[in-house]
């Protein structure tokens, strides 16, 4: 019986928060994405972190849109977020956005104006910049500090009522220009956007700035435990200031570490100029880090919520191996992905003393994995595509394929000597000829032989053809943000193969676009969004060979 995983360092935080009784024992968790790019596998871990808190402690979880930025937010964002948490296997209790309380929030500015606490800014962002000081000297005071209550309320009406342009003026919280953290010294409430909003549409011209929302819709939704990553922990002083300031809910923000991952990169900004540069097809492209990306590749949602539990949280940042990920893609694919032959690099095979004009038809599991997933039918024929890779005319010992004189078994089918093969012109071998034997075959084997290899193959007569594409990691450097130059240096020109005739077995034919299959030695394969039954595409998700466990065996 396996031992219980200890808690993590939040867990023991809600535990204790329960036991004292704190918001009555409640637990409320939210998910707080920008709308401004497709979510990659760091936004996995935290949508598992979030919802997996809230399931586990019979809580809620929201889905609250940060869409404070009308610039970069679009509509196409917010749906392929909510796709993105849905596909997980996650539903939020409610659906929020920050935009639904640009009245509220309005209001709780109005009333820091009205107690002293803020006040309007005409000086330019590169003035602000120069008066905030640094670790070691104290920042210089706005000639605007000292407004009265009474101009700054005229002022930030007019600045609502849309009377001034983008940064001629801006709202700051009157803190403390020598604090040691210079994010309070006197940070910036809202800005002037006159920008269309993707829901508020041009009722807006000022838009509160993350510091100022952030907390403040945490309070709002009542949430308990609001949990970022750890480039928000120097922002907590401000959180707490506001609330406090404002004497509303007391929610609270704890932090862990985000956990990057290796030969890719987790910055949406760089992911973005991958897309815009059209280094890669776009945000769903299976080379990405996206959730959609990796949906695409083939990853199954258990897969990625396996690897978030077993990376776990931490409060220090450090990089994964995306062998790790590939391993928990390995194992769910192994349970439910059916078993099947394609040939990537063909080479004809003649049975020669198999009768012309005759089919054959075995029957195949499906999967040894799931009994449940039963038997198809596979149709054998004289001739044949087998992997090119798979015969040598002069061989090693220890090769068990095919070679002049060696015997294998073909899958499902019979055990065939090898007797030699036929060339062109150019020397390249385009036939190989063998001999079966009627007895050995699969099932009813009564040849009494035994055989060391087995290779796959497909029924020429019978086989469909498909686009297969083999992708491989998008950067050749395990960490290319921390590389010298420019990280777009390091991208992988072999990053992705596309084999344009690939020959597979007729019960392919009805793949559905995001079904798995292993194609037998070579690797699990997903059928693309693009994939119709007149043009089959195939991405490659991973390779058979697994590589992280290995290397955990050998350390």
């Amino acid at each position: 019986m396996s031992e219980e995983r200890s808690l993590n360092f939040l867990e023991e935080i809600i535990e204790q928060d329960i036991a004292a009784g704190t918001h009555n024992g409640r637990v409320h968790t939210r998910f707080p994405p920008e709308p401004n790019g497709y979510l990659h596998i760091g936004h996995a871990t935290s949508i598992c972190l979030n919802f997996g808190l809230a399931k586990k402690y019979n809580g809620k979880c929201n889905l609250r849109f940060d869409d404070t930025n009308p610039t970069t937010e679009e509509t196409e964002y917010v749906e392929n977020i909510k796709n993105d948490i849905k596909w997980l296997g996650f539903q939020w209790d409610n659906e929020f956005y920050a935009s639904d309380y640009f009245d509220k929030l309005y209001e709780f500015a109005t009333l820091l104006i009205s107690k002293g606490l803020a006040y309007v800014d005409d000086s330019t962002a590169e003035e602000i910049a120069a008066t905030k000081g640094s670790t070691t000297t104290p920042g210089t005071n706005s000639p605007y500090r000292s407004r009265t209550i009474e101009e700054n309320l005229h002022l930030f009406t007019e600045m609502r009522a849309g009377k001034y342009k983008d940064g001629e003026k801006t709202l700051r919280a009157k803190v403390d220009m020598a604090h040691p953290n210079l994010l309070l010294r006197d940070p910036l409430m809202y800005r002037i956007k006159h920008e269309h909003h993707h829901r508020t549409g041009n009722k807006w011209c000022i838009y509160p700035m993350y510091d100022f929302a952030h907390g403040q819709s945490d309070s709002i939704e009542e949430i308990t435990h609001s949990i970022c990553t750890l480039e928000f922990i120097h922002h907590r002083p401000l959180y707490n200031w506001f609330i406090e300031q404002l004497g509303i809910f007391p929610s609270r923000q704890y932090e862990f570490a985000r956990r990057n991952l290796t030969y890719t990169v987790m910055s949406k900004r760089k992911l973005l100029q991958l897309v815009n540069e059209k280094h890669v097809t776009g945000w769903d492209d299976p080379r990405m880090p996206t959730i959609s990306g990796m949906r695409r590749r083939g990853y199954p949602p258990e897969a990625l919520r396996t690897f978030s539990d077993t990376i776990g949280i931490a409060k220090r940042e450090n990089i994964v191996d995306i062998g790790m990920l590939e391993f928990c893609v390995r194992e769910q694919l192994n349970k439910k992905a059916n078993r099947v032959m394609a040939v990537l690099d063909p080479v004809r095979l003649i049975v020669t003393n198999y009768p012309e004009g005759v089919t054959e038809v075995f029957h195949a599991e499906n999967n040894p994995e799931d009994q449940s997933a039963g038997t198809r039918e596979v149709p054998f024929s004289r001739e044949l595509w087998i992997e090119r890779e798979d015969f040598m005319e002069e061989a090693p010992k220890k090769f068990f394929r095919l070679a002049p004189g060696n015997k294998v078994r073909l899958k499902n089918a019979y055990i065939v000597t090898c007797d030699g093969c036929v060339k062109d012109e150019s020397g390249t071998i385009t036939e190989i000829h063998c001999t079966y034997l009627p007895e050995s075959k699969s099932g009813n084997d009564t040849s009494g032989l035994t055989v060391k290899g087995t290779i796959h193959w497909v029924s020429i007569q019978h086989a469909k053809t498909a686009e297969v594409r083999l992708y491989d990691r998008l950067f050749r450097v395990e960490d290319p943000s921390n590389e010298d130059g420019d990280f777009k240096d390091y991208i992988n020109p072999d990053s992705v193969q596309t084999l344009p005739s690939v020959f597979i077995e007729p019960a392919m034919a009805k793949t559905m676009p995001g079904q798995s299959v292993q194609f037998m030695r070579k690797g699990y394969f997903c059928a693309d969004t693009d994939s119709t039954p007149d043009r089959l595409i195939f991405n490659r998700t991973v390779t058979l060979k697994d590589a992280w466990a290995k290397e955990q065996k050998r350390n």
